[in-house]
């Protein structure tokens, strides 16, 4: 689905009144209320006052507390959100989170006035005002989706929301990617939606089997010969910045269906294995939003998109394959297919494009939920400044990313008997050992980042952006990143 719109106004206090659905006020815990918050108060006869006497004290910032139908109002509620005037970006996100999930499908009327935040609080909204019901039958109700956002300068608001909002454009067509099932999104699909991304100004080629062939991508071809599904590599430029720069390069697994091949999974829970694109659905998504704002930086996003199945073609346990590299790979375990994805997409984004860096994502591992929960993605990598980079723009977007080790005692682990590497090193410190495979492929003098999303990339209960399913986490951090680092 589509982001909320957004009207920018200049505040229009006698109007408010008449305002239908919802609005929204903003009041510190103490002290003076703005001119919009006294004039709903004066309106409802006191109500906001005596609603902070009797529940601001013990509030958190961000806390939404609900007048319904308030007397003087066409309104049907007033959203009272607690939030002082200096708080925080993260804290005024979460304050427009708070409204975004309130409203439904009600119209809604923002008194923002002067806070300094204003913008944030617009982006809050908009992510968190996200649903995924394409599937359901139900008569949907009308959806007022424009959000009247009243301030005191619309303009300079509006300028400062217009990349905010943009990113969130972007997450949301990641959570649509992530979302779907996979006998709608096949690598047909995934690949005819990128191709879509055109009308934006990306520059989008789609090479298909044949061509994988020649390329001799043999790793990621040997993950897909079970499907019906041809497999498929997608690559998005966005040109912004200086025609000379190298650009950065961002790789992801579309694996549109994990069932683990011969190494089949249990039955229970592969159906969440339709999030195993999750990878190639956040470089979709960040390299959409790049767009959107017009990043003056040069980005390439490349995806591997595959279908893993079982069939009399499928890769066996035991086979040797060989990537584009010309490295030989013993396949151990068939449901350890995203690193043979990545790895001859990673190889051909070096040969191609020589980036200034590269950065893949990948639900690559179980291990890493292990590790790591639901709170932070993977990292690896190879280089301190990139690395250190990319963990200060996720640490600023509110999107957990915690680094994790690399060395040769795990590289250990891969060597095969009979090929120069296997793709799986055991139970063993199984996220690391994944990433040290992947670090085979990266050619010498690459600044590199791998992010091992597997447990942040869709999850079963909400957060403070979205709800429950697929997050869109990392188009935040990688837009910063981008916006921060390689923008002239």
């Amino acid at each position: 689905m589509r982001p909320v719109q957004f009207a920018f106004e200049e505040t229009q206090l006698d109007e408010i009144a008449k305002a239908e659905g919802r609005i929204a006020i903003f009041v510190p815990q103490e002290g003076n209320l703005d001119q919009g918050s006294r004039r709903i108060n004066r309106m409802t006869r006191g109500a906001v006052e005596r609603l902070r006497e009797d529940k601001g004290a013990d509030a958190a910032n961000g806390t939404l507390i609900t007048l319904a139908f308030p007397t003087g109002l066409a309104a049907e509620a007033v959203d009272v959100v607690i939030l002082p005037r200096r708080c925080s970006i993260e804290e005024a996100r979460k304050a427009g989170a708070a409204l975004g999930k309130a409203r439904g499908n009600a119209a809604l009327t923002v008194l923002a006035g002067t806070h300094p935040k204003a913008a944030q609080i617009a982006f809050g909204i908009a992510m968190r005002d996200y649903g995924f019901d394409d599937h359901k039958t139900a008569d949907a109700e009308e959806d007022a989706r424009a959000v009247r956002m009243m301030v005191s300068k619309p303009a300079d608001v509006e300028a400062a929301a217009a990349p905010l909002l943009a990113v969130a454009d972007g997450a949301f067509f990641t959570r649509d990617l992530v979302n779907e099932p996979a006998n709608v999104l096949t690598t047909t699909e995934f690949a005819d939606r990128l191709v879509a991304l055109q009308e934006i100004g990306l520059e989008v080629e789609v090479l298909e089997e044949d061509q994988l062939k020649e390329l001799g991508m043999g790793a990621l071809l040997s993950v897909g010969e079970g499907s019906e599904s041809p497999s498929k590599v997608v690559v998005m430029q966005w040109n912004g910045g200086d025609k000379a720069a190298p650009p950065l390069a961002l790789v992801g697994k579309g694996v549109v269906f994990d069932t683990g091949g011969i190494s089949l999974k249990p039955a229970a829970g592969m159906e969440d294995m339709t999030m195993d694109m999750g990878g190639a659905g956040v470089v979709a998504g960040t390299m959409k939003a790049l767009a959107l704002r017009k990043a003056k930086a040069n980005v390439v996003g490349l995806v591997g998109l595959v279908e893993n199945m079982p069939s009399g073609r499928a890769t066996r346990p035991g086979d040797v394959v060989t990537s584009m590299k010309g490295d030989t790979i013993e396949v151990i375990n068939t449901d350890a297919e995203g690193r043979l994805v990545l790895c001859d997409v990673m190889h051909y984004a070096q040969d191609r494009f020589k980036p200034a860096g590269m950065i893949d994502l990948a639900t690559l591992t179980g291990a890493i939920i292990i590790g790591l929960g639901h709170e932070n993605a993977g990292v690896f990598s190879n280089d301190d400044m990139l690395c250190n980079a990319f963990l200060k723009a996720a640490d600023a977007e509110g999107e957990g990313a915690w680094r994790m080790p690399l060395g040769k005692g795990y590289a250990k682990q891969l060597k095969s008997r009979i090929a120069d590497v296997k793709n799986v090193g055991g139970r063993p410190a199984g996220s690391i050992t994944a990433a040290e495979f992947l670090q085979r492929f990266v050619q010498e003098g690459t600044p590199w980042i791998h992010l091992d999303i597997a447990g942040v990339a869709s999850v079963k209960s909400e957060t403070a952006l979205a709800p429950a399913g697929a997050t869109g986490w990392g188009v935040s951090a990688l837009s910063r990143l981008v916006a921060d680092n390689f923008e002239v």
